[in-house]
């Protein structure tokens, strides 16, 4: 079929599912640790806050996985294959990452790549065009090739393929501003990013932005942005896409991603973490019914020791994958949200995810939607 997706809510025909395979270490450095900063380096009810190694941000530091783990992240990942396939849903996968993969190098850095696993993060999809985003993290500066296949294949059904200006990613290319505030969106304070090195390859800082910092609502894209090279990133896009959509830039809703944050359902209708979300929406959104995501329970995630690195915040079960208008793929153990969402009338399939605040992602992370029924549409009317 050919590419068609306009939002996160329409009849859904095919799917791409990311690959686990041969997922062993987390890269550290600058670009990993300014990413999930939010999430490193400040508390929450479960873990407490990460210490940071001497020179963390100028040596980069292999942080080896728990194979059990990648294990039962593989058994999960086909698990939500199978439940999508058996929903008759096409799916996609990207090609695998080979065991003992070579680093990548780029202008004054190196790093392990991992595989296509959150592809959500460096790919949009906007109605018939696959756009390839500015990558953020060093270690996944190649990872679009992994679905160069898929891309491949709508592409000769004559989808459009681009892609944003590659960064060279320096750590002078990066706006630490957001870590560096002591007041960001979930609180502070947080730990302070070091001075990061200049290099012979500086440019300044770099445009960078991912296809999860964005909410697809037909006509109209709402795009997080939390600092100077998210911006520059939103002025490309901008651009790109014409006069056929209207960008709207939200400020600081989170500090990168937006779907763990907010969600849309179906026409007039959010998910959210919480309900002053709202006042960050671009009118007439501001209008549109918000379900908010009950507060998580402790008990719904796996018990992990101090060496494991989380990713993610509590709240990344709201990382949902909709089917349909009515039909919402959730992870089981997210009692709460299921129940709540079965109140306002959606039906709720609940699929297995143990792992997702280890691997940074929930099942909308995981998948990137390609072809889904229906046109584009007006949702402000």
């Amino acid at each position: 079929m050919i590419l068609n997706s306009y939002n996160d809510w329409s009849p859904l025909k095919e799917i791409i599912v990311g690959s686990a395979e041969n997922y062993i270490s987390h890269e550290r450095d600058l670009s990993f640790d300014t990413f999930f900063h939010d999430n490193l380096f400040r508390s929450d009810w479960a873990y407490p806050r990460l210490n940071r190694r001497k020179g963390l941000e100028k040596e980069s530091s292999n942080w080896k996985i728990k194979q059990r783990y990648v294990e039962e992240l593989n058994e999960d990942v086909e698990g939500l294959v199978k439940t999508l396939k058996d929903l008759g849903v096409k799916v996609h996968r990207p090609l695998k990452l080979p065991p003992n993969a070579q680093s990548i190098r780029g202008l004054g850095w190196e790093s392990i790549p991992v595989p296509a696993l959150n592809i959500r993060d460096n790919t949009l999809i906007v109605g018939n065009e696959i756009i390839e985003m500015a990558p953020q993290v060093r270690s996944r500066y190649l990872e679009t090739r992994l679905l160069t296949k898929v891309f491949a294949h709508y592409f000769n059904e004559g989808a459009k393929w681009s892609t944003m200006p590659r960064p060279i990613l320096t750590d002078l290319s990066f706006d630490l501003s957001y870590a560096r505030d002591m007041e960001t969106t979930l609180g502070g304070p947080t730990e302070p990013i070091e001075d990061p090195a200049s290099s012979p390859y500086d440019v300044g800082f770099e445009a960078m932005l991912d296809g999860a910092q964005c909410l697809r609502l037909g006509r109209d894209i709402l795009v997080n942005i939390a600092n100077k090279n998210h911006a520059l990133g939103c002025n490309w896009l901008e651009r790109h896409l014409g006069k056929e959509y209207r960008v709207h830039r939200i400020y600081r809703m989170s500090d990168n991603h937006i779907d763990s944050m907010l969600l849309a359902l179906r026409p007039g209708v959010f998910l959210a973490r919480h309900s002053d979300i709202k006042k960050l929406l671009p009118e007439p959104f501001d209008k549109w019914k918000i379900i908010v995501a009950p507060e998580p329970s402790e008990n719904n995630f796996p018990k992990y020791d101090d060496g494991d690195l989380v990713l993610t915040s509590p709240y990344i079960d709201l990382n949902v994958l909709s089917i349909n208008v009515d039909t919402i793929l959730v992870n089981e153990s997210g009692v709460d949200l299921i129940r709540k969402l079965e109140k306002e009338g959606f039906n709720v399939i609940p699929v297995k995810h143990r792992h997702r605040r280890l691997f940074g992602g929930g099942f909308h992370c995981f998948t990137l939607d390609t072809v889904r029924e229906g046109e584009i549409e007006d949702y402000t009317k």
